[in-house]
């Protein structure tokens, strides 16, 4: 059972893709118009519903892009992913809903609404900025949970369209769940349908890019959005999911987990030690490396270049094929990357200087 609230080392994705009736985004990857980077290379690897967003967004029509953010812990790189891929939909044309899912990690994490508050300032909006979003754009709604009244109407209002057995079957509730937690889905499939109520524009195509652990919410959303779509027209969401980043140690990659993650808020050395001391997909010797050659597609450190570090497609194929061949070895490889990463952080530093005082006022 896929659970938004439990971190998984493993991932059986081509499993995932067959036990839920999700659909292989390489099927429509040649339809879409200068697709996102995490797209061509397959990090974005599947799909509900995509198919009727690509001549909208080929076409810059209208329509919205939702993510949200749970406040209980530091953004890593692996959350950087994420804006990637808003940054991608908001230069096709599409309106930005985000939330900030403080509701949620008040139930789920025990976090208080002005922690929640503090730490989506410091740790997410500030970095979503520096990470090139424009937060400030009349095109983006940015908005806490707790403090927007239509979200807790409509989530109010959506939550005679589902039961406690629905919820027991899609998240694993029992009787010990906390009635906060049970409400929990309902303010996130609200989340999601927001974009469409008048006050916004009224109802459009909403997509929402997320791993594949928050299946379960799309789930619910399609099935309470058509249940709706006579009193409120709401158009049944798509979803888009990609592959979680590796951690350094080859688990998931979490924010509870310090030496699984790079954090962006840390300094540009840490980034770079941390990157050299990350597992890699060497053989056991050299000699074994040199005549098998390595395993990229197992190397956490190949991976940072996929999804973050090496913008030209034949570079990183080079890079893949050296390493499978036995040329080029782990250690200059992770120096490299390490090399890569500093720079990276160099950049985000400058960024970051003026970012938290711009994130500092979204709310006020």
């Amino acid at each position: 059972m896929l659970n938004p609230w439990v971190s998984t080392s493993f991932v059986d994705y081509e499993n995932i893709v067959n036990e839920f009736g999700i659909e292989n985004f390489s099927d429509i990857l040649g339809s879409i118009e200068s697709p996102a980077r995490l797209m061509k290379r397959g990090v974005v690897f599947s799909h509900r519903d995509f198919g009727k967003m690509v001549p909208l967004i080929n076409g810059k029509k209208d329509f919205a892009v939702m993510t949200g953010m749970m406040p209980s812990g530091q953004m890593h790189i692996g959350h950087k992913m994420v804006v990637d891929q808003l940054k991608w939909y908001f230069d096709k044309g599409g309106f930005l809903s985000l939330s900030i899912a403080d509701m949620e990690a008040y139930a789920a994490r025990g976090i208080s609404f002005k922690e929640g508050r503090d730490i989506a300032v410091r740790e997410y909006l500030s970095n979503y900025i520096a990470l090139g979003l424009d937060l400030t754009d009349d095109n983006v709604n940015v908005y806490l949970q707790s403090e927007n009244k239509l979200l807790n109407d409509l989530t109010y209002k959506l939550s005679k369209k589902t039961n406690f057995n629905q919820l027991k079957a899609i998240y694993g509730f029992d009787q010990s769940t906390n009635m906060a937690h049970l409400y929990a889905p309902l303010i996130q499939v609200a989340d999601i349908l927001l974009p469409q109520l008048e006050e916004y524009g009224g109802p459009k195509d909403v997509v929402v890019p997320v791993g594949i652990d928050q299946d379960p919410h799309i789930r619910l959303t399609r099935d309470i959005a058509a249940k709706l779509k006579e009193e409120y027209g709401f158009i049944t969401p798509s979803s888009t999911y990609h592959r979680f980043l590796t951690g350094l140690t080859g688990d998931k990659m979490s924010s509870s987990k310090p030496k699984t993650a790079i954090y962006l808020n840390e300094s540009p050395e840490e980034a770079e030690k941390k990157v050299k001391s990350a597992k890699t997909g060497g053989r056991e010797s050299l000699k074994e490396q040199k005549e098998l050659g390595g395993r990229p597609d197992e190397c956490v450190i190949y991976e940072m270049l996929v999804y973050h570090l090496i913008d030209s497609d034949e570079e990183l194929d080079s890079i893949h094929e050296e390493c499978c061949a036995g040329t080029l070895l782990c250690g200059d490889c992770k120096r490299r990357t390490a090399e890569l990463m500093r720079e990276m952080f160099e950049e985000l530093k400058v960024k970051q200087e003026d970012s938290l005082e711009v994130a500092e006022t979204l709310f006020d």
